[in-house]
Order: C-alpha cells, then structure tokens, then sequence
C-alpha cells in the first residue's frame, strides 16, 4: 500500500507494493510472502484484478455488489464478486467493447457496444443476442419508461432500440455532424446528446422532438484545440457537467445558457469521464493523464490522483470514498481516499488498516532482480551461468538475483565506490569554490570549440547554415552536449583524427569565404569612388582574375597521411604485444633491447639478406672453420646455418615431450610375453 498526501486528504493506493514475477515458482512464491514484510504487507483488495493487456472500461452495478470490467486481448468481459472478493466469470467477444450500460441491478442483464457496429445483449448465462447498427457508434445509453436503447456514433442521428418490441424505431435527426456522447437524466428522462460542433442538444422521448440547444463552445475562448463536447453527467434533475476535448468542465444549470462554473484541466487533454459526489460536493473528472476531484461551488481542487499509464475509465462505489480505474495496462488500479466517504461494507477492514499504516514509497516491480544484458553478465564473470537456475532468460537478456549481481559488481570493481565517492566530493569542492579570476564568457565549459564554431555559423554562415546552428545551440535535446562531460569530444578517437584533416579544411575554406567577401565588399567601394572621380573604363572587366589553386585536394592527401600514421601506430602496438609474449615464454634467455624509432628499416634488411647467395648468406651467420687436409691443398670447410626458433616451436616441442611421458605410464611391459613366447 501506497499512501500519498495532497494537502490535507490523504489516497491510499491499494494496488501499489512489490509484486512477485509470473515465472517464479510457487514456492519461491509462498517463502517469499512468508519471509518479506513488504510482500506480506501488500493488499490483493479483489484477487485476478486485472487483464491479460489493457483494459478498457469499468462499471459497478447499482446495487453495489459486483463490478464489471471489459479489457483486450482477447476482447472480454470480466465480472467479480465484491462479496467474495474473487472473480466470478469471464467472456469473450468477438470485437472490442466501446461502452456498456447495466440494464439491471446486477450483472444480469447488459447491453455492450462493439468497435465493429455490433450491439449485443448478455444475460446471467450468456449472450442472449447481437444486432447490427448503421453507424460506429461511440456511446448509449438506456431510458426505462419506455424501454428505449438509444445509440449515438459518427452520424447525425440517434437511433432509437426498443427492447420491448425487439426492433428500431424511428431516429431522432439532430442538426450536428456526429455525437460523442449521450445521457438519460434519472428523475425527468430527458435525453442530452454531446455533438461534434460543441453544442449539447436536449430531446424529450414523450413528444419525441428537440426541446433545447445548448452552445458550450461560445464560452471557452482563447483555446487551441476546438471544444467538442466528449461527455455529459447530470447530477440532478436541474445541474449537469459537460466535459469538452480542449480539457474543459463545466457545469450547467438546465435553465440558464451561461455555465455556473467553469474548470480548466491545464493540459489540453480531453476530458473522458466525469462524476459526482453529493455528500461531499465533489466533482471527480478524468482525462488521460489524472483525475482531478475539486470543489462543485467554488472550483478549488481537493486531491488528484496520476498514473504511469493513460487512464481509460473509472468508477466509485456509491456513498464511498473507493475508486477503481481501468488503464492502459494490465494491473487495474484500486484507490481509496477517507475523507470523501468510509469503506464499503464488503471491505471495512479498510478503515481499521489505515489508521495504522504510515506513508510508505512506491517500490518498482520486481525488486530482488535486476535485469542485465548478456554483455554485462560477461563484464561481471557470470557467463558460466547461462542455462542454470540462477539466470532467467528474458527478451535480450537475462534477469538474475539483485545479491548475486551485488556481490559480482563488487569483485570485479572493488573501488567503484570510492573513486564515485573521490569524484563527488571533487565536483562539490570546485563548485564552491569559484575562480580567482571571474572572465564572462558565453562559451560552455563542455565542447567550447565546437560552441565557437557554431556561433560564428550562426553570425557569418549562409542562411540554412544560420538556422541549423541557432536551433542546435537553442534546442534542448542537444543541451547535455555543452554540460554533460560524458559527451566531450574525444579528439584522440581514430574517427575524429580522420575527421578532422576535413574539418580543418572546412575551416579554412569558410574563413577564406569570410575573407573574399570582405576584400570585395572594399573593392567594390574603391571602385565606386574611382568612377565617381575618373568614370567607368573597360579595364575594370579584367581586374578581377580567377584564383584557383591546388588546395582544394590537399585535405585528401592529409587524410591519407593521417590513416598511414594510424595504420603505423597500431603494427607497432601489436608487434610490442608479440615480442612481449616471446619474452614472457622464454626461460631464462637473454634480453634484447628495442629502440623504436621510424628511420629503422629493419624489414627490409631480413628481405635482403633472405634473397642473397650461398656465399653472403655465409658470410653474415657464423665463422666458417676451414681445415687442410694434406699437401695437395685439399681443404675441408664446415658451417652451419641458423633457423630462428619460433615461439610454436617450443610449444610443439613441449607438447610432445607431455606426449611421451603419458604414452610411458600407459605402455604395458613385454617381460610376460617374452616369458611366454620362450616356454
């Protein structure tokens, strides 16, 4: 439970507390209530509360006692029993669920409105029948005395189905384009249709004519969005709300055209749902976003209640302060307020549990796992896990327990804390502590360079330049560029070094721009003064000569330059690497010194010497021993060549002394069969 404080009115969300995952298992599921306070403290008001994606709408039905709420996918109905506090069936349809309207005072008789024209009606054991109508329709409503269903959408007319005689009757033809909503008021029956063009039209059912037009548009003024009328409540039988697109309520005494008050939700949003509470004189009115409870008399907000998701419906217990609300999620969500009316009687337990519970914070679903990627379980050394019942496999990733990947952060990054902590108390100490020197500059302290180049576009560029620079420097979703360190340019990166031969270019060309422009500006003003003073003559056709030059392909030959060098930098890095691991694998060999220095042209002397004869090849390996072998000069030379050992070589080697030594404990001895051959 979840309890929150707006002003002096307190909500208690009894939908809010950690909740288990689906796939654990059920054992896991009953210690985890057993052991945890915070899960065994958590309210399930109604059990199964909830659809398999969203739901769309909620009703309670007028004696109180069963609620029924309509959701997707599959498009169903489902019906609890407050008594039990358990769901007590469940129905599928064909089509989503628009609207339905109760027709009795339990669950057994619906009407239910379909995105597809159709219009079923339900009974205790089922479906009883299904009708089509002309048009989409987009609200209904039912009026008693004459049994009449009447059913409003995108046309003009409202059609008329009397349930008694099982046909339609003749439809009412309205002066709008469409209708959005329609309502039955409970004492005098008249019907108010909400239309398009924001009027409210009123129909008496006994004559069957128009008795009355309403213009809610003329007083919503200085508004962006057209003030269609969305949804209609009567409180009584002489006040009714009106709710509008533009995110407007207002409230109407049926006998005066001007509204009594007038109440702006301040975010443009459509207004989807209002209601009454009498005992309090309390207006609950609901958009997308919130819904707002406030004031009848004076328009003064009492309490509101946000979601993390759109709302879609809500509705209240009567002569109660319990709110529950159908959204874009599967979790339908349970409020309850005391100072707008006590618990019902099937839940009085409520009042007793909230004088004891003290306001907690929201905890996020899911709490004791922590969601990682496979790159991430490999940072931490964890990858041996995959397939065991530590991980559970998810999506891109894998959701494992939040002490397991605790205890794994702090082994493979022991001082993670302490440098987080070296660098906070540094931030703090340079942000108290100002600069000697105080120089105003308009330059960001992130990526100043790259601000400096974008205000000299924006002072001296073309005009598609000067758009695009003003909107970068203005726009917030680029503002972490200039104060985030994180989005510094690295001008060691390989791209930027590859980038910035071309960059530099750019900038020389642009101030080279800057510069003919400035020198023919000021030619042009000697020209003008030398014709005023001498006249125009033809030599000033040939004054001006085409410069042209080869730096237009300079910056291509930089960037090779640059690639070169890079390329370079690397062999060099990975050859280090390779004479590294030799010397890690030699025993006790000698040591050689490498001086790195770019005039070394240490390749090309191994290829000469590769290619030589016999004789050079001699010459520069060892000395030869020349011996005489008697008086008849015949001499005898001995010389060896010397082969560079390589570092598999020595691992072959030793692969195949670990070879013999295993074939040795294996070998069985020949002692037995020689004695046996000999006998």
């Amino acid at each position: 439970m979840l309890v929150t404080d707006v002003g002096d009115v307190k909500i208690y969300n009894l939908s809010a507390g950690k909740a288990l995952p689906d796939w654990i298992s059920d054992k896991k599921r009953r210690e985890a209530q057993r052991k945890k306070a915070d899960v065994s403290r958590r309210i399930e008001l109604i059990q199964d509360f909830d659809m398999p994606s969203v739901a769309t709408s909620i009703e309670m039905t007028p004696d109180g006692q069963y609620i029924l709420a309509t959701g997707t996918y599959k498009p169903r109905i489902k019906c609890y029993d407050v008594n039990n506090l358990s769901l007590k069936f469940e129905r599928c349809f064909d089509s989503e669920v628009v609207k339905f309207k109760i027709l009795s005072e339990d669950y057994s008789k619906v009407v239910f409105l379909q995105a597809d024209r159709f219009v079923e009606f339900h009974a205790a054991h089922g479906r009883h029948y299904r009708l089509r109508i002309p048009r989409f329709g987009r609200d209904l409503d039912y009026h008693k005395p004459s049994c009449d269903l009447f059913l409003v959408g995108t046309s003009s007319e409202i059609y008329r189905l009397n349930t008694e005689r099982g046909q339609f009757l003749q439809p009412y033809s309205t002066s709008a384009s469409s209708i959005n909503a329609c309502e039955v008021n409970p004492e005098h029956h008249l019907l108010c249709v909400g239309t398009q063009e924001g009027t409210v039209e009123a129909w008496d059912p006994r004559d069957k004519n128009r008795c009355g037009v309403l213009d809610v548009a003329v007083n919503i003024q200085n508004n962006e969005k057209f003030p269609s009328v969305s949804t209609l409540k009567s409180k009584n039988g002489l006040q009714m709300a009106v709710g509008t697109d533009s995110g407007h309520v207002l409230l109407y005494d049926i006998r005066a055209k001007e509204p009594l008050l007038v109440k702006d939700h301040l975010n443009q949003l459509a207004v989807r749902k209002i209601d009454f509470n009498a005992e309090n004189n309390a207006v609950y009115s609901l958009d997308n976003a919130m819904l707002k409870i406030w004031d009848e008399n004076t328009g003064k907000q009492i309490a509101y209640i946000e979601s993390n998701s759109n709302f879609n419906d809500f509705t209240t217990s009567p002569k109660s302060g319990l709110l529950f609300f159908a959204q874009e999620e599967p979790k339908m969500m349970t409020y309850y307020i005391p100072s707008l009316g006590p618990a019902p009687r099937w839940c009085s337990f409520l009042d007793n549990l909230t004088e004891e519970i003290e306001s907690e914070s929201v905890q996020n679903i899911y709490d004791d796992y922590k969601f990682i990627t496979k790159q991430e379980l490999a940072d931490l050394g964890l990858d041996h896990l995959e397939g065991t019942s530590m991980l559970r496999a998810y999506m891109h990733g894998f959701f494992i327990d939040i002490r397991l990947y605790n205890k794994a952060k702090a082994i493979a990054d022991p001082f993670a804390f302490q440098r987080y902590r070296k660098e906070k108390i540094a931030k703090q100490i340079e942000e108290s502590r100002p600069a000697r020197l105080q120089l105003k500059s308009n330059l960001p302290k992130v990526n100043a360079e790259l601000a400096e180049k974008l205000l000299t576009e924006q002072e001296l560029g073309s005009s598609k330049l000067k758009s695009a620079a003003s909107n970068l420097l203005s726009d917030d979703r680029f503002k972490n560029m200039f104060e985030n360190p994180d989005f510094a340019v690295d001008k060691t990166a390989v791209e930027y070094r590859l980038l910035n031969p071309v960059l530099t270019r750019l900038d020389k060309s642009r101030a080279q721009k800057v510069k003919a422009r400035e020198e023919a500006a000021a030619a042009a003003a000697e020209r003008r003064e030398n014709e005023e003073e001498e006249g125009s003559t033809d030599d000033d056709l040939f004054s001006e000569k085409d410069e042209s030059s080869d730096d237009d392909q300079t910056w291509t030959k930089e960037v090779k330059k640059e690639f070169k060098k890079i390329n370079l930098e690397k062999k060099r890095e990975r050859q280090m690497e390779l004479d590294q691991e030799e010397e890690e694998e030699d025993d006790g060999g000698p040591s050689i010194e490498v001086h790195e220095k770019e005039d070394f042209n240490i390749g090309s002397a191994n290829k000469r010497i590769s290619k030589a004869g016999l004789g050079k090849r001699l010459a520069a390996s060892k000395p030869i021993e020349v011996k005489m072998l008697g008086g008849l000069g015949n001499c005898q030379m001995t010389f060896s060549t010397e082969r560079k050992k390589k570092v598999f070589d020595k691992k072959r080697q030793a692969e195949l002394k670990k070879h013999r030594e295993e074939r040795k404990k294996v070998i069985r001895p020949t002692t037995s069969l020689k004695r046996l051959s000999r006998k």
